[in-house]
């Protein structure tokens, strides 16, 4: 018996046929910017105090384009400067200052990549491994190049350049009416940049006496440490717990019905006079109601950590 073999249709031949123009189509090829470009986008990112993507943006550079040796190195010192500065994320500035010092061992980055690869491990708690990377660099000779930032620079010390960028990232940390007081006027700016230098020139000779081993330099540091992780705790337990957007509006009334007599209005003797709707107070309401809630998440914090620790008070052996 013939065997026989089923032909496609024409239709199933141009429906294939079109799909493979169409995938053939989508498959673009990626665009490519120049150089500078990509570096000067990366910058941009960074003088907004975007630095995450910023760091995004350097570390494509760095792969993707076809770079001499010195501009790898600074590259790698720019985004170890982020993290370390900016972030405050040691583990990866460490890996990023590491990458200069032993892939681009004559750069001339490399003195001052030495000083931050000991900042980074003090800051990671190694400070036997910082103590032996400042022996093995005790006789290198004080030669270094100023740091490469982004941004116009707007004051010199010694070698360090400090930026636009680097001063508006100090701008940015300060309280909001600080911060807005500062910014409107170009000599308050100037204040502000020569306060921070000084700073950080005390700092430096600080260290250089050796203040930072000093018993109530150490235990202050502690203290201070301690008291931001709790701080830190704290706002992560509470925010979670009381926060508007987990509530409804109708939540809010609520509390409103049920604390009416708070929000009266009352003559002087006291009397009430007139309770105002919830439409005239619901801003208040809503602020009364979150602290309520906050209260209410920091004892049940407190409430937890005391039962998980079996915490035990004997408040008759105090002393009146």
């Amino acid at each position: 018996m013939e065997e026989v073999v089923a032909k496609p249709s024409s239709r199933w031949l141009l429906s294939s046929l079109l799909g493979m123009v169409l995938m053939i189509g989508c498959e673009q090829q990626p665009v490519t910017l120049p150089a500078e470009q990509k570096r000067a986008f990366a910058n941009v990112l960074y003088n907004q105090q975007l630095y995450r993507q910023a760091v995004a943006e350097y570390e494509d550079y760095l792969k993707n384009y076809p770079l001499d040796a010195r501009e790898q190195a600074n590259i790698s010192y720019q985004i170890a400067t982020i993290y370390f500065e900016r972030l405050r994320d040691y583990e990866n500035a460490l890996a990023y200052y590491l990458r200069i010092k032993y892939l681009y061992p004559d750069s001339p980055l490399n003195r001052e990549v030495s000083k931050n690869i000991v900042a980074c491990l003090e800051r990671l708690q190694r400070s036997a491994d910082a103590q032996q990377v400042m022996q093995q660099e005790a006789a290198l000779v004080d030669a270094q190049k100023p740091r490469s930032r982004p941004g116009d620079v707007v004051a010199r010390v010694g070698s360090r350049t400090i930026t636009l960028g680097d001063l508006n990232y100090e701008l940015q940390r300060l309280p909001d009416y600080l911060r807005e007081q500062i910014r409107s006027s170009r000599r308050a700016k100037v204040d502000f940049l020569k306060q921070y230098i000084l700073q950080e020139l005390l700092y430096d000779s600080a260290k250089r006496q050796g203040l930072d081993q000093d018993p109530e330099v150490v235990e202050g540091a502690f203290q201070a440490k301690k008291a931001l992780m709790v701080q830190k705790l704290l706002q992560q337990e509470i925010e979670s717990r009381a926060n508007l957007d987990r509530y409804s509006n109708k939540d809010v009334e609520l509390y409103y019905q049920a604390h009416k007599a708070k929000y009266a209005e009352k003559d002087s003797q006291g009397k009430v006079v007139r309770i105002p709707p919830f439409t005239e107070v619901a801003q208040q309401v809503a602020q009364d109601f979150i602290r309520e809630k906050q209260q209410e998440a920091y004892q049940a914090l407190v409430d937890r950590l005391m039962k998980a620790e079996k915490v035990v008070i004997y408040e008759e052996r105090i002393p009146e």
